[in-house]
């Protein structure tokens, strides 16, 4: 039977989702450890950014990630008269959850792609909705800096794409105790859930952390984990807590089968 730090689960991912993983982990017998990299930070908006988003003209809103969804309703209170209107999009799951939520509609009303359908970008220029844009106005709400695949898309099919830089990432070395954690690969399981996050990672790994289970959260991280050197890469069915943790949770369960060894 596993025990100590054979159910410890390394991870990467910043913000309230982090949380929420967590718990999801604890439910499953697992224990989780912030590793602590990353950090989200809002960004300013003056006040006429602030009036232009309530009075220019939006056909569909397309946010990447519920923090995302976060910032922007802190500037969009109350509502604009857009709000009720407006196609809206996420590229998630989690973020379909929030963006409903925000805006006070049904679930059901937030297009998002099917679970697990390919990665996340890929996955949103695929609905029927964003196929045929040309006119449309559309507004991207996202990090600084993240999801050109998107906003190039867009552009290329022909919407009139505003794009909406609402945070930045901040990437921050782990501990010097959680180097050393990293670097034994004294845990049952990373999880990593963006590019950047793997990127910035691997400078503390060694041969025995790339020998460990690394849980992402699309077939793109798949490529790049494996790219990178890790050897037992597996991908959860989307990026919501529930299955990141079902996956560390299948990675435990093997472990028992077969002696407290991971096998694929």
């Amino acid at each position: 039977m596993l025990t100590g730090v054979q159910h410890r689960v390394l991870i990467a991912r910043p913000g309230a989702r982090q949380q929420l993983l967590k718990q999801a982990l604890e439910h499953h017998g697992l224990l989780p450890c912030d590793l602590n990299i990353m950090r989200l930070e809002p960004l300013p908006m003056d006040r006429p950014q602030r009036q232009a988003l309530y009075t220019m003209p939006v056909d569909a809103l397309l946010c990447v990630s519920p923090f995302t969804v976060e910032c922007l309703r802190r500037w969009l209170t109350p509502l604009p008269a857009w709000g009720t209107t407006a196609t809206l999009i996420a590229t998630g799951a989690s973020t379909q959850e929030t963006l409903a939520q925000a805006f006070t509609q049904p679930k059901e009303r937030v297009l998002a792609p099917e679970p697990a359908a390919r990665a996340a970008s890929e996955g949103v220029l695929s609905l029927e909705a964003l196929r045929d844009v040309r006119g449309r106005n559309i507004v991207l709400a996202r990090g600084e800096g993240g999801r050109r695949l998107i906003s190039t898309t867009l552009r290329e099919r022909g919407a009139h794409l505003v794009e909406l830089p609402l945070y930045r990432r901040l990437l921050d070395a782990p501990s010097p105790a959680l180097q050393q954690v990293l670097g034994s690969g004294d845990y049952l399981a990373l999880v990593i859930t963006s590019n950047e996050q793997l990127d910035h990672i691997v400078q503390w790994c060694s041969t025995e952390s790339f020998g460990q289970a690394v849980v992402v959260s699309s077939d793109r991280l798949v490529r790049k984990a494996i790219a990178a050197g890790f050897q037992r890469v597996l991908r959860a069915q989307d990026a919501t807590p529930i299955s990141l943790a079902q996956c560390c949770a299948s990675v435990m369960n093997n472990s028992n089968r077969h002696g407290g060894h991971w096998t694929p």
